[in-house]
């Protein structure tokens, strides 16, 4: 299984890898974009039966890429070669065309072109067309595609031409793993500052007319270098594991009005630490969640404000709201992700033998 380490998708592998661990299932976990943190390998030594891979190689989406994503693919082949896997998952686009011997599964967890569209209302600059070529490539060689929500599998097919339906596997938390705890009067916020599509420029453009403080934990610099720190809020930085979940167990709102997240697992946190939640009012937050949090519109600041002032007086409403969305993230656990993408291992390891018998 290839990841990143730079935000959800580094959490989401590490996870489904604890538990198709406990399944039974050998797992290599290949990294890429890194250095990890000393605290992210320290969780991936601590899931028995995981072996972790570490690289360096830039992601595909970053400047510059062309010639890591080569060096990263044949890094990835010579991986397979050596390990012999039953199945190669790709979170990631470029690598699923590779030439592997195994059965590709590809997971869609974003795209450049739905970002651009979400964020920009356009498309991606030239730049990307090379991305955007590898995007496809990559989709069109996997033997399965699967993306987190009906709204990212939408998107797929809508930026990429995607002929084939993607299948939908929601991501997944242990509810064991969060609790909430006695609520402070705070906001809680938590994403990659630097992302757009994040929108935490939002919540610090009316935090100074709230009348509750913000928090917001996450990275502040992009990748490139570039720093872009709130004025308004409170900025935590990037919080190990531990640490995020006291904020979330005291965060009396979790609040994100993201322009574009395929999932989100961050609301999926809040919600079971007991977290009412304001999201951005976009599809995929609309299907994940449904009537169990708030929802406005990205760019409507005035109503965010009015929103947030509204729980954070209305103690009843809040703990309504945070019932619910306890319940429904009630829906979105690590044995239902795990089970659902073993079938789907199992099904593709199906087909694989069936047509190599024919």
């Amino acid at each position: 299984m290839t990841a990143d380490c730079l935000g959800g998708i580094w959490d989401y592998s590490l996870t489904l890898a604890k538990a198709l661990s406990e399944r039974g299932v050998k797992v290599y976990l290949a990294v890429l974009g890194g250095p990890l943190a000393d605290d992210q390998r320290s969780a991936a030594s601590s899931i028995f039966g995981l072996s972790l891979v570490e690289s360096e190689w830039k992601l595909e989406w970053m400047p510059d890429c062309g010639d890591h994503v080569v060096r990263s693919g044949e890094w990835l082949l010579d991986l397979e070669r050596t390990l012999d896997p039953d199945i190669v998952h790709v979170n990631g686009y470029a690598h699923a065309a590779l030439p592997f011997k195994a059965p590709v599964v590809c997971v869609a967890h974003s795209c450049v072109p739905s970002w651009y569209a979400a964020v920009w209302g356009e498309e991606p600059p030239e730049e990307y067309d090379s991305y955007r070529a590898r995007t496809r490539a990559g989709l069109a060689a996997a033997q399965m595609v699967i993306a987190p929500s009906r709204a990212m599998a939408a998107q797929l097919a809508f930026h990429h031409g995607l002929g084939t339906p993607a299948h939908v596997i929601p991501n997944g938390r242990d509810p064991q793993d969060f609790a909430a705890g006695p609520k402070d009067d705070l906001i809680l916020s938590v994403g990659r500052v630097w992302d757009e599509a994040k929108n935490i420029a939002a919540l610090d453009a009316i935090a100074p007319t709230l009348g509750s403080p913000v928090a917001v934990a996450g990275t502040c610099v992009h990748p490139d270098g570039q720093e872009r720190r709130p004025q308004n809020i409170a900025v935590l930085g990037r919080l190990p594991t531990a640490e995020l979940r006291d904020w979330y167990a005291r965060a009396a709102v979790f609040c994100l009005p993201v322009r574009y997240e395929p999932f989100g697992l961050a609301a999926l946190e809040a919600a079971l630490s007991g977290c009412a939640l304001v999201l951005g009012d976009i599809p995929s937050q609309r299907e994940i969640w449904g009537e169990a949090a708030v929802y406005v519109r990205p760019d409507d600041h005035e109503g965010l404000r009015r929103a947030l002032n509204s729980l954070m007086a209305d103690p009843a409403r809040r703990a309504d709201l945070a019932q619910r969305a306890r319940i429904r993230a009630r829906r979105y656990t690590v044995a239902a992700m795990a089970g659902a993408y073993l079938d789907a291992y199992a099904a593709l390891l199906g087909q694989t033998r069936r047509l190599a018998a024919e």
